[in-house]
């Protein structure tokens, strides 16, 4: 079984698909992450992890063009940000997935709403679409579901059809976020599995993650994110031999910040980092 693959007309490269120089972004004028400098190449697999409130998602939709470019340069596949036409090729798995009871439709019905950016004028599945829509829930171990009612499945199925959903797009980089929150450490490992199966297929991957757990050996970096800005950027075995030193400096960060709330200095509020630390 082989993944949906992209278009014929995209030939292969090892130029950056994401590149980002002094990027900030965030809400009209005002910017939440600041600075950042990013690059992310093909096949690549990336964690970005940090504090809630660190600016991690700000990044994610930055990238996605959901929030406002602030300053600096968005390059997505060799063009700039604003002259991207083909928004499909960036795939987008949520965190907070909508698929309730209230939702009357099955798994194979949700992972084809996947395709209508590839569809024709006439917007209707071709026998060529349905194909896709089949592989990408096989690949995310789904095939078996395609009739159920997606109501009825558990929080890491659902997570499983969202990720089906999106490689039914055929992107050239899958943006997740928090694809392992909420649900058990069981389906985490699936999660996990899936993820790998997309690895070994040389998907792109950019994940967005309070905890690194079973992801970890997926990864061919880690990004830490802490107070608007990126404070590391380096492999795994470079993450580890930095650990203390880059939570130190969070963790010091943050009691200047308490100090300074003490000291009557106008912050905002202050988080929990859950690093993924094994305790």
């Amino acid at each position: 079984m082989t993944h949906p693959a992209p278009d014929a007309s995209r030939a292969p490269s090892t130029d950056p698909v994401i590149d980002l120089k002094h990027a900030s972004f965030g809400y009209g004028d005002r910017a939440v992450l600041h600075d950042a400098d990013l690059v992310v190449r093909p096949g690549e697999t990336l964690a970005v992890v940090g504090p809630n409130g660190s600016g991690k998602s700000t990044l994610m939709k930055g990238i996605l063009g959901l929030n406002d470019h602030v300053s600096g340069s968005v390059t997505l596949f060799g063009v700039p940000s604003t002259d991207l036409r083909d928004r499909a090729r960036l795939g987008y798995v949520p965190q907070r997935h909508t698929l309730s009871a209230s939702v009357r439709a099955t798994a194979e019905e949700i992972v084809s709403t996947g395709r209508l950016p590839r569809l024709g004028w006439l917007g209707r599945l071709r026998a060529t679409d349905r194909q896709i829509v089949a592989r990408s829930l096989e690949l995310v171990g789904l095939a078996d579901r395609a009739a159920t009612e997606v109501s009825t499945l558990s929080g890491g199925q659902q997570r499983r059809v969202l990720i089906a959903r999106a490689l039914a797009g055929q992107p050239d980089v899958l943006i997740m976020d928090e694809p392992t929150a909420g649900v058990d450490a069981a389906s985490q490992h699936v999660l996990a599995d899936v993820l790998e199966r997309l690895v070994a297929r040389g998907v792109t991957m950019v994940i967005v993650t309070h905890e690194l757990g079973a992801l970890e050996r997926l990864l061919s970096r880690i990004i830490v994110v802490d107070g608007g800005r990126i404070r590391f950027n380096g492999t795994p075995q470079e993450y580890a031999a930095a650990r203390a030193r880059v939570h130190h400096e969070h963790d010091s960060h943050h009691h200047d910040d308490e100090l300074e709330a003490q000291m009557g200095v106008a912050h905002g509020p202050l988080d929990t980092f859950n690093d993924g630390r094994r305790r």
